[in-house]
């Protein structure tokens, strides 16, 4: 077990060091920084002191390799336009973003896994029909569009809930942010939880259907049947512990995905989360915040694969087998 912990770590290293070489490299020559931070009237020889002092001069290796020892102590530098550091502004909006992207999880797999089952065990009925045309929309459309539609019917037509912003939120230690505890901070996560759900839920319905449907023919059910026992207990007690297998492993590399694609939801509702600071920073050429961004969601992505690789390994006994080969 330890080796495998170490060989997974060292490939996490790996993959962390060329993320961050691909989005430094990609945001170094995007624009000149110098530009949006000096006014009209500022002379060559200000921009150029102003260059000396971001280290903008520096060879490529020597910036990234600064870059790369400093985001390993959490410092990803100074923004070329707040004036501050990047990892107070992350910090600031970290909580918006992962609280917009644990509550779509829970609402993908509340909602996802029952429909899943429902529409395996009523395959030919016609709300089942009915619920997989649904789902084959909510994969198609883009979640941008999602998120307009739900804005025109819920906050312009019926007037129902708020189109944008965070609403009221409550401090927590200091730092953290939450807007569980206030009404207009719930009422503003429900449609962009709900724009940031859709595709995870249909995706999760779908797969539990195909793997419930194939877990249902396999012997090991039709041995249960013949035993007398009823539909409940083959379905639930046998049939969906095995579906759920594949299912937890998909849902738990999903989550990463979901904090990655949440920039789009922020754009559409503003919410003020890293994907929102980082579309921001795109307009205003802020190479710092957009490589932070970048290596702290392959971060995530890093962490999550790698909890799932150990999982997998504990309670699969064929990995362990075949590493002692």
């Amino acid at each position: 077990m330890i080796a495998f912990i170490f060989k997974r770590l060292l490939q996490s290293v790996v993959v962390m060091l060329t993320v961050a070489l691909i989005a430094f490299a990609m945001f170094r020559f995007v624009g000149d920084p110098v530009n949006n931070m000096v006014g009209q009237d500022t002379t060559d020889t200000e921009r150029a002191q102003l260059a000396e002092s971001l280290g903008l001069n520096d060879p490529f290796i020597v910036q990234f390799g600064r870059f790369a020892f400093n985001a390993m102590r959490g410092d990803f530098g100074i923004s070329y336009k707040y004036r501050r550091p990047v990892s107070e502004l992350i910090l600031e909006r970290l909580s918006a973003t992962l609280e917009l992207s644990f509550v779509s999880a829970v609402l993908a797999l509340v909602v996802g896994i029952p429909l899943g089952v429902y529409t395996a065990l009523r395959s030919k009925g016609i709300i089942s029909k009915g619920i997989m045309v649904l789902s084959l929309m909510g994969v198609s459309l883009p979640t941008f569009l999602i998120g307009i539609l739900l804005i025109l019917l819920f906050g312009v037509v019926l007037r129902w809930l708020p189109t944008f912003g965070r609403g009221d939120v409550v401090d927590i230690y200091g730092w953290w942010t939450t807007g569980f505890l206030t009404v207009s901070g719930l009422k503003s996560l429900i449609l962009p939880s709900i724009t940031l759900a859709i595709f995870q839920l249909t995706l999760i319905m779908r797969l539990v259907r195909a793997e419930m449907l194939e877990v249902l023919r396999t012997d090991f059910v039709k041995f249960a049947r013949a035993r007398g026992l009823p539909d409940r207990a083959v379905h639930f007690k046998h049939a969906l512990k095995n579906t759920l297998v594949p299912v937890i492993t998909i849902t738990g590399l999903q989550l990463g995905a979901l904090i990655a694609f949440a920039i789009i939801t922020e754009s559409v509702f503003q919410w003020p989360g890293m994907g929102l600071l980082f579309i921001q920073a795109v307009a205003d050429v802020d190479i710092p915040i957009m490589a932070a961004y970048l290596v702290l969601i392959a971060f995530f992505f890093v962490v999550i694969n790698m909890v799932v690789d150990i999982l997998y390994y504990a309670v699969d006994p064929r990995l362990r087998a075949d590493a002692a080969v």
